[in-house]
């Protein structure tokens, strides 16, 4: 048994994870100790200008401050620090590489969009026993990227990185409160291009079933679920029908940001963004039910991603 801590630094939110990894049984198990989420938009600004913004970076490097004293608190043995797509972006991530070596005393891998593709599968196989022999879609929703695997138990058969995300979509064309119709059209098509993208790459139209990760997947799955809290254990392995889950995600996205934060499981950090998130979840489902000829019919929400492929990957 060996103590980890793995950390997903996204455009969104900063993410940690302290666990016990058993590999003992020949195939490795994670337990947790401690999984912890700030919002800290660390990608404020970036598809603007570029560069990281000093505010968003102070936010990033008090929560990596904070998550060094858990780390040492556990125990952990060993620390992986993993940034995806806001780092890959700006110009200026030496600051943001040399401020959390600093602090955590590790090196921060700034991965590709293929990297936390695999990762992301990695950690939604990890926990949904949906891999019988069939080609699932993992969709990894996140604030800067989306990214689309394609994989079976036996591991990743293609995968696309694509820059669409709840903070890039919002800062780019959903600025209104809720957005115009023109701003939602404008954001649409910049989900379809991507798509386009995507299944030059991967076969989407091989997929058996889709699977969705991160927190924007996760919030709408609350709300077509009318949660009367946010539950993890509620959210986790839900399937719904497409229609279901689109419903609910177009809902979010013509709520006023008001009404959104007034929802019992939204988090603060995802008030603004939501919208964006479920404009994206509802028109990836819609085009993965016309690739497929209408053969998948519903979505599962994993509240295990990348987070739990970063651990389970700690040599």
């Amino acid at each position: 048994m060996t103590r980890v801590a793995a950390i997903d630094c996204g455009t969104n939110s900063i993410r940690l994870l302290i666990a016990d990894i058993d590999r003992s049984s020949g195939s490795a198990a994670l337990t947790d100790v401690v999984r912890e989420m700030r919002v800290v938009r660390l990608g404020q600004g970036v598809d603007a200008t570029g560069e990281l913004a000093p505010e968003a970076l102070e936010r990033t490097f008090a929560a990596a401050a904070d998550y060094a004293r858990l780390i040492r608190e556990h125990g952990a043995e060993r620390t992986r620090f993993v940034a995806t797509s806001a780092t890959r972006d700006a110009r200026n991530r030496d600051v943001f590489v040399d401020g959390i070596r600093d602090l955590l005393g590790v090196e921060p891998e700034v991965i590709s969009g293929d990297e936390e593709a695999a990762l992301s599968f990695a950690g939604a196989s990890s926990a949904l026993p949906i891999l019988d022999g069939r080609e699932v879609l993992v969709v990894d929703l996140g604030g800067g990227s989306t990214e689309f695997v394609l994989g079976t138990a036996a591991g990743v058969t293609a995968a696309k990185s694509v820059d669409i995300g709840c903070v890039r979509l919002t800062e780019r064309h959903l600025r209104d409160d809720p957005p115009t119709a023109e701003q939602v059209a404008a954001a649409e098509a910049d989900v379809d291009a991507a798509l386009a993208r995507a299944g030059r790459d991967v076969p989407l139209e091989r997929a058996a079933a889709v699977v969705g990760v991160a927190g924007s997947v996760t919030t709408i799955t609350a709300h077509a679920l009318r949660l009367p809290e946010y539950s993890p254990q509620a959210i986790h392995g839900a399937e719904l029908p497409i229609e279901v889950v689109t419903a609910a995600a177009g809902d979010l996205l013509e709520m006023t940001r008001a009404r959104r934060a007034d929802l019992p499981y939204m988090h603060p950090g995802r008030v603004d963004v939501i919208g964006a998130g479920g404009l994206v979840w509802r028109r990836i489902l819609e085009r993965m039910g016309t690739l497929t000829g209408g053969r998948i019919t519903s979505a599962t929400a994993s509240e295990h991603d990348i987070l739990d492929g970063i651990a389970l990957g700690i040599g």
